[in-house]
């Protein structure tokens, strides 16, 4: 039995899978508000009742929100401290890994089937290409996946808080408007739930804007008024995030020579996927010359599995196996 996790700030998917040939079989699945518990061991207790039913840990594998050093890592947007010996404590596993969420995440690329992903440029794929993801959500996480012995093996990183780079006067007002506040900008500062709401103060300095008056999720309120047209502001800055998220993924994409394609996943972009069909992620992520050729011939797609970063997490748990 294979021990599998998604550890975000908002949410985490915990699941129970047996080993199978293309990716490992689902057996239990639980879903958990991340904030309402006090540690990760705590709500590894919870999983063990919910599941309801005795089992083994053969190996184990956790995405986790935040930079992994060594055995250990320390979530960003919650201050939870998360450790492989947890996992061997409970459940006396000693095949344990820790990964990046984006990492994770990156692992379940080669696994997914074609109903699981988007194609927004078909590009040129090399098979023996590299190949990066980039992802938007409560933060925004990037991993590249470098071929090796004509396997994609992920690279973590923490590129999503590096310097966010402004190519439009708008944009620098957005900076400015950034570093006023938080001493600088970054691109997770733009390119996620809160990032959106930041273009939102922007678009609306000096005015209100009635669409997030009672919204349990505000970010998912101004993505939905800016493309129904209820609000010129939200679209405004809905515009600038698809945009922004389109140059950010060309940037990522020419970084790790991104040959084999360049995969946009996170909880946001199949809510906005009419809005990255519109052409303006595109016409960000192909303004790269002098790399016109090369940014052209990388195909661009998202992952519309809501699950893809805990099916790479089985997918690693299955790999220590061996």
């Amino acid at each position: 039995m294979l021990l599998a996790g998604d550890v975000g700030g908002t949410k985490t998917l915990l699941g129970l899978f047996e080993r199978g040939e293309r990716r490992p079989s689902p057996r239990a699945l639980h879903s958990y508000d991340t904030k309402a518990f006090s540690s990760f061991s705590a709500m590894l207790e919870t999983f063990v009742r919910d599941v309801a039913e005795p089992f083994t840990v053969d190996a184990a594998a956790l995405g986790v929100a935040g930079p992994v050093v060594g055995s250990a890592a320390k979530l960003t947007n919650i201050a939870w401290d998360i450790a492989t010996d947890q996992v061997t404590a409970m459940f006396g596993a000693t095949r344990v890994c820790l990964m990046n969420d984006l990492e994770a995440m990156a692992n379940s690329v080669e696994a997914l089937a074609d109903d699981e992903i988007a194609v927004l440029h078909q590009g040129n794929p090399r098979s023996d290409g590299h190949a990066a993801v980039i992802a938007a959500g409560t933060g925004l996480g990037q991993a590249y996946l470098l071929r090796q012995g004509g396997r994609l093996i992920p690279l973590p990183s923490e590129g999503g808080h590096a310097d966010f780079a402004a190519r439009t006067d708008r944009e620098i007002e957005l900076v400015r408007m950034l570093r006023d506040r938080d001493g600088r900008a970054e691109v997770e500062q733009v390119l996620s739930g809160p990032g959106l709401l930041n273009l939102h103060r922007l678009t609306h300095r000096g005015g209100e804007c009635e669409m997030l008056d009672g919204a349990e999720d505000p970010a998912a309120r101004v993505s939905q008024a800016g493309m129904s047209g209820r609000c010129q502001q939200c679209a405004e800055a809905l515009r600038m995030f698809v945009s922004a998220y389109g140059a950010e993924a060309g940037n990522l994409a020419l970084r790790g020579v991104a040959t084999a394609g360049l995969y946009v996943g996170g909880g946001i972009a199949p809510k906005i996927l009419p809005m990255l069909r519109t052409g303006l992620f595109m016409e960000a992520f192909l303004a790269k010359a002098p790399m016109t050729e090369l940014i052209a011939s990388i195909p661009v797609k998202v992952i519309l599995n809501p699950d893809a970063g805990l099916i790479g997490a089985a997918v690693r748990a299955q790999e220590l196996l061996h």
